[in-house]
């Protein structure tokens, strides 16, 4: 039987998982600013993937898939001004302090 696995990813590649959660009132502000942000962060250079998703069944919830190509590019992606001020900006917003949780493709 032939193996119908997909092909092993890079190991160098990075994906994470952040989560945000938006303050009563606030959601389409999040929503917005995470937006922008998705467009801005789609341009740097190593971006394999850069999606923002609403959560159906938690309202206000918002989940980033991101994927870069080398630690080095992510690492310079987070020095970036539009993340930075993203970040900076998106507190305000936040009910709690956004989570990140870093996952690996399985092969």
């Amino acid at each position: 039987m032939p193996n119908t696995l997909p092909a092993p990813q890079n190991t160098a590649e990075v994906w994470l998982m952040p989560v945000f959660i938006a303050k009563a009132w606030h959601e389409t502000d999040l929503q917005e600013a995470l937006s922008a942000l998705q467009a801005e962060s789609r341009k740097d250079p190593g971006c394999l993937e850069y999606t923002v998703f609403s959560d159906d069944q938690r309202p206000g919830t918002f989940v980033l898939i991101e994927g870069w190509a080398r630690q080095e590019d992510l690492k310079a992606h987070n020095e970036e001004a539009h993340v930075k001020d993203f970040v900076k900006g998106v507190e305000p917003l936040l009910a709690v302090p956004f989570s990140v949780t870093p996952f690996t493709p399985l092969p």
